[in-house]
C-alpha cells in the first residue's frame, strides 16, 4: 500500500463516518420540524432528544475532514477549493446558520422555538443535497481551464441529471437513515408511539432510498462511462449491499414480544450496506480524486511531510487527555 493510497483512505474513513453521522443528524432536525405541530405523538421530543448532543461532535469531522484533505493532498486542496468556492461558501453559511439557531433553541421561549425548529428542518435536507454535489463535480465535465485558472461551470452542473439523481439519493438517505436510528433511540427509550411512527417514515421511504441509488447508478453510467466502467468491477460489492439492505428492511417486520421489527438490526445492517456501496464506489473513483485533472499520485504532499503528519496524528490520538476529551466530549450532553 502506497504512502498515498493510505491517506486517501484515512480520508474516506472520515467522509463516511461524517455522512452516516452528518445524515441521522440533518435528518432529525427535518423530523422534528415535520411533527412539531402533532400533538398526538412524542416523535418531535425524541429527535430533539438526540439531537442536543449529537451536532456538535458531528461538526468536528468536517473539519477533520478538511484539514486531513489540506495536509495530506494540496494539489487536490487547490483545485476543490478554486473551483468549490461558490457552492462551499452556500454549504458553510447553511452550516453555520443551523448550527447558531441550534444553539440559541436551548435558551429561547417557547414563542421562538416554533422557527428555530423549522429552519433546522429546512437545513436539515438543503446541506446534504448541496454537500454531496462534491462527488459529480469530481467525475469530469464541470471544470473549466482558461489560463491556467480553474473554474466551475455552474450551468452545466446544475443542469446535469446526474447532480439531481445525487441530490435525490442524499435527501432519501438523510430520512431513511435517520427515520431507522431515531425508531431504535424511541424504542430504547419505551416510546413506543415514537417508535411506530419512525418505523413507518423508515418502510415508507426505505424502498425511495433504494430506487435512488440505482438512478444513480444509470446517469454515471450517462455522464461518466469512465467510473461506471470500473464500478462495474465491484459489482459483488454491489450486490452486497443491496442484501444488506433487504436484511435491514424485513428486520423492520420481525415479530417480537413487545411489538413488531428489530430496529438495531435493521440500522446495522442499513449502515453495513452504506460501508459496502461507498467501498465500491471509492475503489472505482480510484486514482483520481478530479478526473482526470488530479490523481492521488500528482496531488499528494511530499513523502516526509506526510511521514511527519502521521505521526503527528498518531501520537494525539494515543495520548490519554486526547482520549479523554473526546470520551466528555461525546457523551457531556447526552
Amino acid at each position: 500500500m502506497s504512502e498515498a493510497f493510505y491517506a486517501i483512505t484515512l480520508i474516506w474513513g472520515l467522509v463516511f463516518i461524517y455522512a452516516v453521522m452528518a445524515t441521522i443528524d440533518f435528518g432529525a432536525g427535518f423530523w422534528s420540524m415535520i411533527y412539531l405541530n402533532r400533538n398526538n405523538t412524542k416523535a418531535t421530543n425524541i429527535a430533539n432528544r438526540y439531537l442536543s448532543p449529537s451536532w456538535e461532535v458531528t461538526n468536528v469531522f468536517i473539519v477533520a475532514i478538511v484539514v486531513a484533505l489540506f495536509s495530506f493532498f494540496p494539489g487536490a486542496t487547490f483545485t476543490l477549493g478554486t473551483v468549490l468556492l461558490i457552492p462551499g461558501s452556500m454549504i458553510i453559511l447553511l452550516l453555520a446558520l443551523r448550527s447558531a439557531f441550534l444553539v440559541f433553541s436551548h435558551s429561547a421561549s417557547e414563542n421562538y422555538k416554533r422557527i428555530l425548529t423549522i429552519i433546522s428542518g429546512i437545513t436539515g435536507f438543503l446541506i446534504p443535497a448541496l454537500l454531496i454535489c462534491v462527488l459529480p463535480i469530481t467525475h469530469g465535465g464541470f471544470i473549466d481551464t482558461s489560463n491556467g485558472v480553474e473554474r466551475l461551470l455552474l450551468g452545466e452542473l446544475f443542469s446535469s441529471p446526474s447532480v439531481y439523481a445525487f441530490m435525490a439519493f442524499a435527501i432519501s438517505s438523510t430520512l431513511f437513515l435517520s427515520s431507522l436510528l431515531l425508531s431504535d433511540y424511541a424504542n430504547v427509550s419505551s416510546d413506543q408511539e415514537a417508535y411506530q411512527t419512525y418505523r413507518r417514515d423508515a418502510i415508507l421511504v426505505g424502498p425511495i432510498s433504494l430506487a435512488m441509488a440505482g438512478l444513480l447508478v444509470l446517469t454515471i453510467r450517462n455522464e461518466a462511462p469512465w467510473l461506471y466502467d470500473e464500478l462495474m468491477n465491484y459489482v459483488p460489492w454491489l450486490v452486497g449491499s443491496i442484501v444488506t439492505f433487504a436484511i435491514g428492511y424485513l428486520a423492520l417486520f420481525i415479530p417480537r414480544k413487545a411489538g413488531v421489527g428489530i430496529p438495531r438490526l435493521a440500522m446495522i445492517s442499513v449502515v453495513t450496506q452504506y460501508l459496502l456501496a461507498s467501498y465500491a464506489y471509492g475503489s472505482a473513483h480510484l486514482p483520481y480524486i478530479v478526473y482526470p485533472n488530479v490523481t492521488i499520485e500528482t496531488g499528494f504532499t511530499d513523502p516526509a511531510t506526510f511521514r511527519a503528519l502521521n505521526r503527528h496524528l498518531y501520537c494525539c490520538f494515543l495520548h490519554p487527555n486526547t482520549r479523554i476529551y473526546l470520551f466528555l466530549a461525546t457523551f457531556s450532553k447526552g
